[in-house]
């Protein structure tokens, strides 16, 4: 009797464990889904109004579909005559400055990392400095200028070869690593550089990986270099064009709105046939396909480098 009871009371408290613990299961799928929903509706909604035409979208009410499809808004970005070279700025610019800012920052970081370096502290110390005090925009222009750097493409990636969080995280995985496998390259007869290049680099794969992404990121995002910088339409990046048609697109509109004649204002009748939202959500998604797109393949690795850089001092 005793046994049974006691199978009884055992039972309960399996039963009440197994209840809560659905409970719980339960309650973060619910926000896991919510969350879900709410990060991913506004790019739907984007796409959806990026591909609606024009004077539907105007009446508003659009969800994740497209009332009346039209590929109009993307037709308009892309007969753009400068549209293709901002591309291949931007994809100049990107691919450049990744690999670049990569072995830049990756080379110091690996420098920094190395605890029998003279003045370690003191390198450290200047690299932190900038990272919390700038020169302000004033000086920095006129250094940019007194290089030869503006309108020329090296702005793009000269300024940006070293960026100091990005160093700090490389710096902490490198400390990471296992000292045995460098001891073991030196006894062979390995100079840091081979070590750096056949040792550090291949094992470093998530940081390189994470770093890689941030750089790319920062690249194809950015306009202000070229809006503080660069005035040659030829060395326009696609951010700096696709936010001139937006502006060209909320002008026509506007002037389309107040009724002037289209012989006055060129092509302001079509402000009509290409409203300012759809074009503006086009040039969005224009924009964010190529790292999206990226993205996945770089997913495994990005929270693995971020934990193991971050963790360590």
């Amino acid at each position: 009797m005793a046994s049974f009871v006691k199978s009884r009371r055992r039972h309960k408290m399996v039963a009440k464990k197994s209840v809560g613990d659905y409970v719980v299961l339960t309650l973060m799928v619910v926000i896991m889904v919510v969350v879900f929903v709410a990060t991913l509706y506004p790019f739907l909604n984007s796409l959806a109004i990026s591909l609606n035409y024009a004077d539907d979208t105007i009446l508003g009410g659009i969800t994740i579909f497209p009332r009346k499809f039209t590929l109009d808004n993307y037709k308009n970005i892309f007969n753009n005559p400068t549209i293709w070279r901002a591309y291949g700025i931007t994809f100049a610019r990107t691919i450049i400055g990744t690999v670049g800012g990569l072995l830049i920052t990756g080379s110091l970081s690996f420098a920094l990392s190395r605890k029998n370096l003279v003045g370690r502290k003191l390198y450290t110390m200047l690299c932190l400095i900038p990272m919390y005090f700038s020169g302000g925009l004033i000086p920095s222009y006129f250094l940019i200028k007194t290089l030869g750097l503006t309108n020329n493409f090296l702005v793009y990636i000269l300024p940006a070869l070293m960026n100091v969080w990005n160093m700090i995280l490389m710096r902490s995985y490198f400390q990471s690593v296992p000292e045995a496998l460098e001891e073991s390259a030196r006894i062979d007869g390995a100079n840091y550089f081979t070590i750096f290049f056949k040792i550090y680099w291949p094992v470093s794969t998530p940081i390189i990986a994470t770093i890689a992404l941030y750089f790319g990121v920062a690249q194809w995002n950015d306009w202000y270099t070229t809006y503080v910088y660069v005035t040659d339409e030829n060395l326009r990046p696609m951010t700096s064009v696709l936010l001139t048609i937006i502006n060209e697109a909320s002008f026509a509109e506007r002037m389309a709105a107040q009724g002037v004649d289209a012989s006055v204002i060129g092509q302001a009748s079509a402000g009509r046939a290409v409203n300012v939202r759809s074009i503006t959500m086009a040039t969005m998604i224009t924009s964010i396909v190529p790292i999206v797109a990226i993205y996945p393949f770089l997913q495994r690795y990005f929270i693995k480098g971020i934990m193991i850089g971050s963790i360590k001092g």
